[in-house]
This record gives structure tokens, sequence and C-alpha cells, in this order.
């Protein structure tokens, strides 16, 4: 895959790109913890995750694979912090409902566990099932890594698994120590210096 088949996405693609995500993410422990009702999961993850996306294509950068195979998306914290997103609070209750408190410990969880300094935050990399393992993460990784490393700029992510977790150390992300959800599932910060090369 070339940079060639990456696109940046607009507001349009808000609802497919947060079904992929919730399709790729129903495998974690973390949104097991987060639904625990599997016949819901995925609705509630999607409608919850459309908030972040939509929030990302008007502050940040959203890509996709020009299959729409898979999906980055990206928050700039660089400078002055970015806005919640409008009527967080109620969109969250309306998208999660009896599970709200759950997603909102997990904000708080990675409120207190982000870095200061300025930075690309992945807020998410997803890949459809029957493709994952296939390169397509790291295509994707590579195309704005690209833009970081020209313009100096580091990133900065949870990787909620370890599968993922290995997946960016392989490109320069280096891993600090895990914080977790009351259930003990861990996420690992990881950090990324410009022109990290992969492992």
């Amino acid at each position: 895959m070339t940079q060639a088949d990456i696109d940046r996405l607009g507001p349009a693609d808000a609802r497919w790109v947060a079904e992929r995500i919730a399709e790729a993410f129903l495998v974690l422990d973390a949104t097991r913890w987060l639904v625990p009702d599997e016949a819901k999961r995925e609705a509630v993850l999607a409608a919850q995750f459309e908030i972040v996306v939509s929030h990302a294509l008007r502050h940040g950068l959203v890509f996709g694979t020009a299959d729409r195979v898979g999906v980055a998306v990206w928050l700039p914290s660089v400078g002055d912090p970015l806005p919640e997103p409008e009527d967080y609070d109620a969109r969250l209750a309306a998208a999660c409902g009896e599970w709200t408190p759950r997603f909102a410990h997990l904000d708080e969880l990675f409120a207190a566990n982000h870095p200061h300094a300025d930075h690309h935050h992945l807020a998410m990399l997803a890949v459809r099932p029957d493709r994952q393992g296939a390169g397509v993460g790291s295509a994707l990784l590579r195309h704005h890594h690209a833009w970081l490393d020209a313009n100096g700029v580091p990133a900065y992510l949870e990787a909620s698994s370890e599968t993922s977790r290995d997946l960016y150390a392989r490109h320069g992300y280096r891993v600090a120590e895990p914080f977790r959800l009351p259930d003990g599932t861990p996420f690992w910060p990881m950090w990324r210096e410009p022109g990290s090369q992969p492992a």
C-alpha cells in the first residue's frame, strides 16, 4: 500500500469511520468492560466513536485507505488545548446509556495520563478484522509519521492490546508503564519522537 492509497476524510465520512472502528475494536478487553452486553456493544461503540471522529474531522486529521479498510484518527495537541466536543456530556449519555459512567471513567483515565508536551495524538487506528495483520495499519502509521518527521512533531497514543502495543513499538514508539481499567485491563501509553526509525 502506498501513500497514494490513503485519503484525508471529511465530515460526510464520520459514520462509516465510527462503524469501522467499532467493528475492529469489538474483540478488545477494554470494549468488553465498557459495554458488557455483547448484543449492544457494537452499536454503543459506534455511537460513541462517532462523537470522537466528528470532533477529529473538525479539529484534527482523519485518514482512510482508498478501499476503506483502515482508518486513523489524529488529534493535534500543539499550543492551545483542543476544545471538548460540543455538548459532550449530553451526547455521551445519549450514545452510551447505562454504560455512560464507564466511558466517563475511561475519559478521566486518558486525561490523567496524557502528556503535556506538544504532539499529535493517535486517538484511534482501526483495520477491518479480515484485513488485520496485512500491513494496512502500518501504511496508515507511515503516512502521518512522514509529516510528523518532516515537521519535528512527536506522537502519542494509548495501546489497548499487546498486539497493537507491539505494532507501535515496531514503528518507533516507546512504551511506558500501563494504566488500568477497574477490572485490570491495561492501556499502554506510548510516545514517538520525530524521526524514530521502525524496528
